[in-house]
């Protein structure tokens, strides 16, 4: 049976004695997709996937999802996205400044994804061996854990509007695909979610890309969203995931919000594989 080492922090684990190349047996994947409800982030190591296993893998937590950047995705692959650095011919090959502002992955869809999963195969390294490219996550459990009665009583029932474009107003960032971004509608979801798989109250609000909330004058809401997504990161919340090469590192979109720390610059080059899977419904 894999052994689970959590990380001493709100959230995260690591999850060991599991060979990921091989398909996992009921008993072991119970035992892993359990971990994964109850640290929201786990880490394998010392994985080599090829892209049919990996997609086989993450298949395990649900059906793989469409990605709406899909010019960015693996060739013969579509439910593969390329976050990358990488550049041919001049041009990103991947997703170059993916996670650049504190989300959860797909939030604007009307049924975000149960879980992302991110396979390392290159990762950016200085000359003195230090590597770059960490990603943080933060619990919106414990933070709607951490917030007053009175503003719990206040979110009751709250919807607020998500605009996946909001996320490059505060960057000015990736805007060779706003059409794209364009194109996807605005989306309600509630300010706090219930957790399909524990149950836990998750306070699902992200600074930029909610732009208004039920009930309220735009600018109050805004300024009430910016409030509580800022609760969410505060540090005693937080993981920060060191990154290595053959990592298979996957986190709880409902759980957690997430953000790519990009401290690096080619000739230093990252490159990941990315999938999202598992329709969830969004309510209260």
């Amino acid at each position: 049976m894999p052994k689970i080492i959590p990380s001493g922090d709100a959230l995260g684990a690591e999850v060991l004695g599991v060979d990921l190349s091989k398909p996992l047996d009921d008993e072991t994947f119970l035992a892993v997709e359990s971990a994964f409800n109850e640290h929201s982030v786990i880490c394998i190591r010392n994985q080599d996937l090829d892209p049919a296993t990996f997609v086989a893998y993450a298949s395990r937590y649900g059906e793989p999802q469409n990605l709406y950047l899909n010019n960015y995705a693996m060739p013969g692959h579509p439910e593969i996205l390329y976050v990358s650095n990488i550049q041919e011919n001049g041009k990103d090959i991947g997703h170059a400044d993916a996670g650049v502002v504190w989300h959860s992955d797909m939030s604007f869809e009307k049924n975000p994804p149960r879980a992302t999963v991110l396979h390392a195969k290159e990762v950016p390294v200085m000359e003195d061996g230090t590597v770059l490219g960490d990603t943080l996550f933060a619990s919106g459990v414990k933070a709607y854990e951490s917030l007053n009665d009175e503003i719990k009583e206040k979110l009751k029932g709250k919807q607020v509007v998500h605009d996946v474009l909001g996320r490059r107003r505060q960057t000015g960032s990736g805007g060779q695909d706003n059409d794209k971004r364009k194109a996807v509608p605005l989306m309600r979801h509630p300010a706090v979610r219930t957790h399909p798989y524990t149950g836990q109250k998750v306070l699902y609000v992200f600074k930029g890309e909610c732009v208004d909330m039920d009930g309220m004058e735009t600018e109050d809401a805004v300024s009430l969203i910016d409030e509580l997504a800022m609760t969410v990161i505060r540090e005693e919340f937080i993981y920060r995931h060191k990154w290595q090469v053959g990592d298979v590192l996957m986190w709880d979109n409902c759980a957690v919000q997430h953000l790519a720390i990009h401290d690096y610059e080619l000739p230093m080059r990252r490159m990941m594989w990315r999938t999202t899977v598992g329709y969830t419904d969004v309510y209260e």
